[in-house]
């Protein structure tokens, strides 16, 4: 994996999953990070070949219920970014699908309780041995790179700290968030302290944080000499923000999405989480939109509610 001057999706729950990380990619993303996905629960999976859709699939085992699903087309650009609070747990998830993509990176940000009271994401921020033990048993054990991702610490010199303890691990990159776990998505992503970490760090940095347009990708870059930009809400709520040429109206690339989840076989509850996400942005999930989403049962019904009836019957006469 290259991750210099790379435009990166964001693991974000219920949105990265297959036919997201595609979509961005036809756009103009490099590196596609899935939803976070928790050690224990991998480990409850198996690995299956799906004949029909030409997928892998991880799925709980004695149930059709898809953990993570990927594809050759995204084999050499998506990320399996995986929760963890133990370093032989982690690699041993970490082993179930390591052959199947790019690059495993380790969830070290996130600031939900649940996360933090596993002793996952955020809560590894002040455990730096903990962190050396996760990484470095990875790295031993594994030929696909291994990654991690990180927030802001309560002082910039902690951060910087953190960032050159992980870098001394041999990780080949390191994306920072640019904000502490006490902000919100609101708070205004510190740039600043993220040129922080570049100007201490000699590995590539991808700086997130505040990605909204196009433009954003050069501000962001420009103010931090970050090597690469990864974004997560801009990207959810238009995926063709990574599109150099502009940005395709939010219709129309919800209306692909739509597509593109009725032939991936996407699970109803993220798809509709992802279109909901796009209305609440633009519109209100009041209007009869939203109103008919939330009534959809099925992905048969989101494709009669977006008149993609023929299209879906088309895929499933294909499919089987």
């Amino acid at each position: 994996m290259e991750y210099r001057d790379k435009l990166v999706l964001a693991p974000m729950v219920r949105v990265g999953t297959l036919p997201f990380r595609l979509l961005a990619a036809e756009y103009g993303a490099d590196i596609t990070y899935g939803e976070e996905i928790i050690d224990h629960k991998f480990l409850k999976c198996e690995r299956v070949t799906n004949e029909s859709l030409r997928t892998t699939d991880f799925l709980e085992r004695g149930t059709d219920t898809v953990v993570f699903r990927t594809c050759p087309q995204e084999r050499d650009r998506v990320v399996f970014q995986m929760g963890t609070s133990d370093a032989v747990r982690a690699l041993k998830a970490a082993q179930l699908v390591c052959n199947d993509v790019a690059a495993i990176d380790i969830n070290m940000g996130c600031p939900k309780s649940f996360s933090l009271s596993g002793g996952m994401g955020a809560a590894l921020l002040s455990k730096p041995e903990l962190i050396h033990d996760i990484l470095t048993t990875l790295r031993r054990n594994l030929d696909t790179t291994v990654t991690c991702k990180i927030r802001l610490l309560n002082t910039r010199q902690d951060t910087v700290e953190l960032a050159r303890r992980i870098e001394k691990i041999g990780v080949p990159a390191l994306a920072v968030h640019g904000r502490k776990v006490k902000d919100r998505p609101r708070d205004p992503a510190k740039w600043d302290e993220i040129a922080d970490v570049v100007s201490a760090l000699s590995i590539p940095v991808i700086a997130n944080g505040d990605v909204f347009e196009y433009e954003d990708f050069k501000r962001i870059k420009d103010a931090t000499g970050a090597a690469s930009v990864m974004v997560a809400r801009g990207a959810m709520w238009n995926a063709s923000i990574f599109c150099p040429k502009g940005k395709t109206p939010w219709e129309d690339v919800k209306r692909e999405y739509v597509r593109k989840s009725i032939l991936w076989d996407n699970d109803l509850k993220s798809t509709k989480q992802t279109i909901k996400e796009m209305i609440m942005h633009y519109s209100c999930l009041e209007f009869p939109e939203g109103k008919g989403v939330n009534k959809c049962d099925t992905i048969a019904d989101l494709a009669k509610l977006y008149g993609e009836e023929e299209y879906y019957n088309f895929v499933l006469s294909n499919r089987n």
